[in-house]
């Protein structure tokens, strides 16, 4: 019976969907929550003698992303324990620099992105820019961090608040914009530990400002953006629709049947590197052929009980004799976490098959 280790971040109930998960299946597994962000996480690791990592990579500080990054490469890659999502899922995740490196160096299409550390080379580059630009904090999801840059004249102060030490800040406070406000503030004032964490957190990404770089991507005019998510082998897909100016952070969906050369594209960008839990954002791509990668997320957030519904029905899509196949049925609960443990449990019983005699 696999023993699993479910790593605990900074956040105090950010594992909670996967002990949720594993709870489903206490008959073929035992599992384990260690806290990697204390000072006896190596001892407990070592101790515990897991088969396999189940992991919540941080998005809320760079502090703790950089903790948490530094802790699992020493258990990945010097204890060789196994970790899901895989980890060089969890090193572009909720690291937009370090994302756009990988697009870009794996030849992926994406819209162009620059990172500059030095105030005056970002300076020179608004000389022959196109405008608008996109500002982005490297860390940060659902929007946060994310500013439209209309002109050179307000390019130019953003780039002088970061290298001046103002720098760049997540927006952070109350979603009061997004669908469902009245529902979430609620149930947050009905609970007071629920309550005190999100002010917490608050407090946490309100002080991690960014100071030492920039980074501009190239605006791409849309209405939506096509969200694909990657579990094993099953796909889903539906739009994130734009409210404002960003569709990311919006909450607001479209649950048309998605066309079938998404998920060609996303199994294309995601197979060959072992990428198995993923939402993709895409833009579909300005020449009107094929798509354009905004973001790569191992670990997303879900406001409906589905991810996609196809003719009114949730399900998902399999390829299955080189053909993409609908099978209809609910696959998303607890937000994916209980695919993902399924997906688990299937790799290590692959593996185990692999060093058996």
């Amino acid at each position: 019976m696999p023993h699993l280790a479910i790593l605990q971040n900074e956040v105090p109930d950010d594992h909670l969907l996967w002990v949720h998960a594993c709870a489903e299946h206490a008959d073929v597994l035992t599992w384990e929550v260690v806290d990697i962000t204390r000072a006896d996480w190596l001892d407990r690791m070592r101790a515990g003698r897991f088969d396999a990592m189940l992991a919540t990579p941080p998005g809320w500080n760079t502090a703790f992303r950089i903790l948490f990054d530094e802790r699992l490469t020493i258990l990945h890659h010097v204890l060789g324990i196994p970790v899901y999502p895989s980890f060089e899922e969890i090193q572009i995740y909720e690291n937009k620099k370090y994302l756009a490196y990988w697009l870009e160096a794996r030849g992926i299409p994406h819209p162009k992105t620059r990172v500059f550390y030095y105030r005056d080379e970002a300076l020179d580059f608004l000389k022959n820019a196109e405008f608008p630009l996109v500002g982005k904090t490297s860390i940060g999801g659902g929007g946060s961090g994310v500013v439209l840059l209309k002109n050179e004249k307000s390019a130019h102060q953003y780039i002088e608040n970061v290298f001046s030490g103002k720098g760049a800040a997540l927006q952070v406070g109350p979603k009061w914009r997004k669908k469902g406000f009245l529902k979430r503030a609620i149930r947050k004032l009905l609970n007071p530990k629920e309550l005190q964490q999100k002010l917490q957190q608050y407090r946490i990404q309100r002080a991690d400002i960014q100071k030492d770089f920039v980074l501009l991507q190239e605006y791409v005019p849309h209405d939506f953006e096509w969200r694909v998510v990657r579990i094993g082998e099953s796909f889903f897909a539906h739009k994130k629709l734009k409210k404002g100016e960003k569709a990311s952070g919006s909450l607001l969906k479209g649950y048309e049947n998605p066309p079938l050369a998404l998920f060609d594209f996303v199994e294309r960008i995601t197979e060959p590197y072992g990428f198995l839990s993923q939402a993709v954002d895409l833009f579909e791509a300005p020449s009107g052929n094929g798509y354009w990668v905004n973001e790569m997320q191992c670990i997303f957030g879900q406001s409906d009980p589905y991810q996609m519904l196809v003719d009114g029905q949730p399900g998902r899509y399999r390829r299955q004799g080189g053909q993409w196949l609908f099978e209809p049925g609910d696959f998303n609960r607890l937000e994916c976490f209980a695919l993902r443990v399924e997906h688990v449990l299937q790799l290590l019983q692959m593996l185990q098959a692999e060093v058996s005699p």
